[in-house]
C-alpha cells in the first residue's frame, strides 16, 4: 500500500504539490515512484522555465519506462532539485521529502485549490 502525506495536493496523473510560503513544491507520489520501478535518471526544466497546468515539466526514466511529470499549476520554475542529477533513486526512497522535483512560482494560487486532497486521491490511486 503506498504512502499518501496529507499534508498536500495531489493531480490525476499522480503529481504532488506542497505550498511553501510563496512557492509551492512538486513530486511524484508514492503511488506514481511504485508503478514506476528503479528510477536512474531525472530530467528537470531550466530554473525560470514556464510551467503550463497539464503539459510536461520533465521526464522522469526508470529502468524498463519514462515518463514525463506534468505541471499541476500555471508559472515559472524557480528551483530545481540538483540533487537528483546524481542520485534519482531518492525520488523512490523519498517520494515526498528529499525527492522533490521542482518549486514554481504560481499565475494563479486558485489552480491549487482545484487539485486533489489526500482523501480524494486516495480513491483514484485506489488505496
Amino acid at each position: 500500500m503506498s504512502r499518501i502525506d496529507e499534508n498536500v495536493r495531489y493531480t490525476e496523473s499522480h503529481e504532488w504539490v506542497r505550498k511553501d510560503g510563496d512557492r509551492y513544491v512538486i513530486g511524484i507520489s508514492d503511488y506514481a515512484q511504485h508503478q514506476l520501478g528503479d528510477i536512474v535518471m531525472v530530467e528537470l526544466p531550466q530554473v525560470g522555465a514556464r510551467a503550463v497546468r497539464g503539459q510536461p515539466l520533465g521526464v522522469i526514466e526508470a529502468v524498463k519506462t519514462a515518463t514525463d511529470f506534468m505541471a499541476p499549476m500555471d508559472g515559472s520554475v524557480l528551483e530545481v532539485n540538483s540533487e537528483l542529477d546524481s542520485s534519482p533513486e531518492t525520488v523512490n526512497a523519498e517520494p515526498y521529502g528529499a525527492g522533490w522535483l521542482v518549486a514554481v512560482k504560481a499565475d494563479n494560487e486558485a489552480q491549487f485549490q482545484d487539485l486533489l486532497t489526500p482523501e480524494q486521491y486516495r480513491s483514484l490511486a485506489g488505496e
